[in-house]
């Protein structure tokens, strides 16, 4: 069964996503680390990925940037608490399905995972 890869480096706030997943009948895997969730990947990829945009070691949109470079499709949702100029326009070009400000709503990310799991099936 495949899961959703969540990443961020603020434990309370991969802690909350995940159980908001898990309420919603969605296999969840939790990541602090980039590399972490990068090892990972030998043994299964995920459905989807929500990642933070400011990780420590390598960025969502680096993350983003690397997973395609692997040949990997995996749809990818970034979250920020603070971007800069151009952020969100960069990551939705190289194909993120959303780019959600933190705090996010339950149902502005619900929809969005709705998306990207969309996008998997379709491709």
């Amino acid at each position: 069964m495949e899961y959703i890869a969540i990443l961020d480096d603020d434990e309370t706030l991969r802690k909350a996503l995940g159980r908001l997943l898990e309420a919603c009948s969605y296999r969840v895997r939790t990541y602090e680390t980039v590399g972490a969730f990068i090892d990972s990947l030998a043994l299964e990829a995920p459905a989807c990925v929500i990642t933070d945009l400011h990780m420590r070691g390598m960025t969502g949109g680096e993350l983003q940037h690397y997973l395609g470079g692997t040949g990997r499709r995996i749809p990818i949702i970034i979250l920020t608490g603070t971007y800069g100029r151009g952020a969100r326009e960069s990551c939705l070009a190289a194909g993120a399905v959303a780019f959600l400000a933190k705090p996010v709503m339950a149902n502005t990310l619900l929809t969005a995972i709705s998306t990207a799991l969309g996008e998997r099936n379709d491709s």
